[in-house]
Order: structure tokens, then sequence, then C-alpha cells
């Protein structure tokens, strides 16, 4: 068989590479909504057949399609039912601005909670804070922990969580702990063993590829959530890092925002983690362990959970801060770690700006990933010339993702302004109504820029023309990055 084809190979590998390249590059035109990406990816596969159409294959494709989550779980007649079902937010909570209902009714549209009034939302600035609060609801719990986290590494604060967590169910708490694939992989060896040595039932998300034990490129759950009791939860950006508290990195401390929620909204970041929990095990947590709607009203914040991801819920938070940004009056402020935002948001960003509203935008200056830097870096021309402000923050890295809006409204949570974010990963937000917190991170926001320097035209321009043209070629790519 094999003589009778001899000579023939150059020829079947020709057609076998313009079947695979064609075939590929169908399905990304096909399928990618941004234009931008679509034609990448096209023009990596057309360029390089075998390589592009094996990099888009683990890297490009979308193959989650779960069933709606609206039918699968939150609309559902079960423990859920009040985070669905809630008796909403008093219009009192909510600013009489037609604007802000406005906004109210782009959630009602885009994601599948109310907005429900009652809410206590803490801001625990740096693990410092957050990880000994954290600490202190596990060691605290009665009856369940719902922990899912994309970063879980196996050092010094790691472990301190992971022996809290086996402590926990060594005196009867049920504990349930989610970790992304991906994320676990950042220490060696992960976490999990630990965990599941010490009887806690933990599990990776989305850790094969193809029936193969090798994690998605793409894909990945970003959600930052833990649950105690129903009464009690954490969220915001903040993985679970050693790199984030001082005891165990010193003056190189990285930093970082997270929040402590009280309230009905509780039931919804409870009813996320279930319906993640549900896909990547099968199981239901059920049960009078995990009863729900336990947490009553103790607060003045309106909020709602925001969630994202390449399934029903795709670009909800892209469409919340495309809303925001549109209602916006006086003053828009955001930090984002990794600012590449696609040029909807760079063009509703600019018009803003170019309409009168204040707009500040707060990035790190060090960053741990240089390559998304060089194509923020690339891109920032656009909006300081529309009339924004960029500023560079001194210091360690800063991890914290924030959106703030007119004094009134606030979105946090573990959402990056990139295309990874926005549109390949699971991520959960919340959108808040509350004019103190909202002031309180204003002026969180206004300190990190009083110790900052400012990106202008001219700073942009004074950099080597090497430099520049390394940031614009990184650029090209960043709907891979």
């Amino acid at each position: 068989m094999l003589e009778a084809l001899e000579g023939w190979w150059p020829y079947i590998v020709a057609m076998a590479s313009g079947v695979i390249g064609i075939t590929a590059a169908i399905h990304a035109a096909m399928t990618k909504e941004d234009p931008r990406a679509a034609i990448a990816w096209v023009g990596v596969i057309l360029l390089s057949p075998f390589v592009g159409a094996g990099l888009y294959l683990v890297a490009g494709i979308n193959r989650i399609r779960r069933v709606s989550i609206g039918n699968k779980r939150f609309r559902a007649e079960s423990r859920h039912h009040r985070a669905l079902h809630g008796a909403g937010a008093s219009t009192g909570l909510i600013p009489p601005e037609a604007r802000f209902q406005s906004m109210k009714k782009l959630g009602d549209r885009v994601a599948p909670f109310p907005l429900i009034g009652g809410n206590q939302i803490e801001p625990l600035v740096g693990g410092d804070a957050a990880y000994p609060a954290m600490l202190e609801a596990i060691r605290s719990a009665r009856r369940h922990i719902a922990l899912s986290s994309y970063i879980f590494d196996n050092d010094g604060m790691g472990r301190q969580f992971a022996d809290a967590l086996v402590a926990a169910r060594q005196r009867g708490v049920e504990v349930r702990v989610l970790i992304d694939a991906v994320g676990a992989r950042y220490s060696r060896p992960p976490i999990i063993g630990a965990l599941r040595e010490g009887g806690v039932s933990a599990e990776l998300f989305l850790g094969a590829l193809l029936g193969l034990r090798l994690p998605y490129a793409n894909l990945r759950n970003h959600r930052k959530i833990m649950v105690v009791d129903g009464e009690t939860s954490f969220t915001g950006g903040m993985n679970i890092r050693a790199g984030f508290h001082s005891d165990f990195a010193g003056a190189a401390v990285g930093r970082d925002m997270h929040f402590r929620v009280r309230g009905p909204v509780v039931d919804q970041l409870l009813a996320v983690f279930a319906d993640d929990w549900s896909f990547t095990t099968g199981e239901t947590l059920e049960g009078e362990a995990w009863m729900g709607g336990t947490a009553r009203p103790v607060g003045k914040s309106a909020a709602r959970c925001i969630v994202s991801g390449p399934d029903s819920y795709l670009a909800a938070t892209h469409t919340m801060v495309m809303g925001a940004i549109s209602v916006a009056r006086h003053r828009i402020a955001i930090c984002s770690p990794y600012f590449l935002p696609d040029q909807q948001l760079i063009g509703a960003i600019g018009v803003a700006a170019r309409r009168g509203v204040e707009v500040d935008i707060v990035i790190p200056a060090a960053n741990n990933l240089r390559l998304v830097d060089f194509a923020m870096t690339a891109q920032l021309d656009q909006v300081v010339a529309a009339g924004c402000r960029v500023w560079r923050t001194r210091g360690t890295f800063d991890h914290a993702k924030l959106m703030t809006v007119d004094g009134n409204w606030a979105l946090l949570g573990s959402s990056n302004l990139d295309p990874r974010s926005l549109r390949l990963n699971f991520e959960l937000d919340m959108e808040v109504f509350d004019a103190d917190l909202v002031a309180g991170l204003d002026a969180h926001i206004s300190a990190r820029m009083g110790d900052a320097w400012q990106e202008t035209l001219e700073t942009l321009g004074a950099r080597p023309f090497w430099k520049r043209l390394r940031n614009r070629v990184v650029w090209l790519a960043s709907p891979y990055l």
C-alpha cells in the first residue's frame, strides 16, 4: 500500500492541508462574532494550515454549549427559587433618573437574576484584609462552604485555606471546592490533592480536551466565589495566592480588592456556584445543609449578579459596560489590570469623553503579563486622543477590577476589560447601586491616581520606535491574549 502511494505523498499532504485549512477557516469565519478575531484566526490558519488549525482547535473553538442556565437551574422550582424570584429592589434604592432606571432594565434583560435590595457590600483592600476575613468565615461555618477560584495555589496562603477547609469538613460542614483546571496548575503539586486527602469534595473545571487529560486554553472558569452558610459570601477579583499577602510577599505584595457580601444577593452567588458545580460534577447541591434563602436584608445596597461566558450569557458583562458608559453624564472611573477593550468599547469610551464625561482609566505600570502590557500600550492612544485620562499606578502589580459611574453605580467582580474575559471565560460580576459604596470606591481609585503617572500622547510617542513597533505587533495578536 505504501509503495503504491510512493511519489503521491506531496499531493496527499497538499490536499489534506487545503481541506483542513479551508474547513478551519470557514468555521472561524462562520462562528466568530468579533471580526478582528475572525480575521486573525483565518490568517493564521491559511498561513500555516496544519499548525494554524491545530492552534484553532485548542484555543479558538467554543466547545461548550451548556443548556441555558435560565432553563437548567435558575428558573427551576428548587432551593434557588428565591434567587430568581426575589422581591426585587425597592425603587427608592435606585436613583430616580431615567438613565439609571434604564440600567436596571438592561440588567433585567441580560442577567438571570433580579436587582435586589437589602445587601451589605464591604470592600476588602488587598489580601491582608480579604484572606483573614475569608478564613474566619470558613472557621465559623456551620452548614456549608462553597468555594470557587481560578487560582488556588499550593503555597503558604493556599495551605492555610486548605487546612481550614479540611478542618471544617472534619467537624461536619459540607464543603465543595471548584478550581479551574488551568489555574490549578499555577503551582506544583496542585492543592486539589491535599483537599481530597482531607475529605473535601474538590474538582477541576473543564480539565479535559477531546477526551485527553489536557486543559482547554480558553473557556476558563475565572469566577471567584465563596459562600458560607448561605449568609456570608466573598467575591471580586482575588485568587488565593501568597503573593497577595504581606506575611509571605513582604514589600513585593500584590494589590487587589475583594468584597464581603451579606444579604439576599448571597442566594444568587450560591446559585451561580451550584450551577458550575453541577455542570462539572453532575451533583445537585440539595438537602438541609444547602438550603438557601436564609440571608436576611442587612444593608442598603441594591445588587445583582451578572454572569457571562461562552454560553447563553455571552457578552453579558460587555453589554452592561456599554450601557453604563452610554448613560454616564459626569464621571466614569475604570480600574483594570488588563485593559484591552474591543473597538466597540473604545468607541463608546471615546464618545463619552468627547461629550464631556470625565473618564479616568487606571492601569498598573508593573504588569505580570508583559505581552498584554505591550498590547495595552499600543492602543492607549485611541482613548487618550479622545480625551480620557490614563493613569499608570506606581509600585507593585495592581490586580483590582472596578468600574464606577456618576457616584451611584458600580460594577465589581472577576472580569477584566479584555477579549478573554469578555468573550472566552466564565466570569462573575456584580452590579451595585449604592452611593456610599461608590463614594468609597471612587476615593480608593482617586488615591491610586494620586500615586500614579499619566500617560499622554507625548509619553506614548516618546517611546523608542522599536518599542512602539513591538507593541503594535503584539497588539495585532490581542484576540489570542
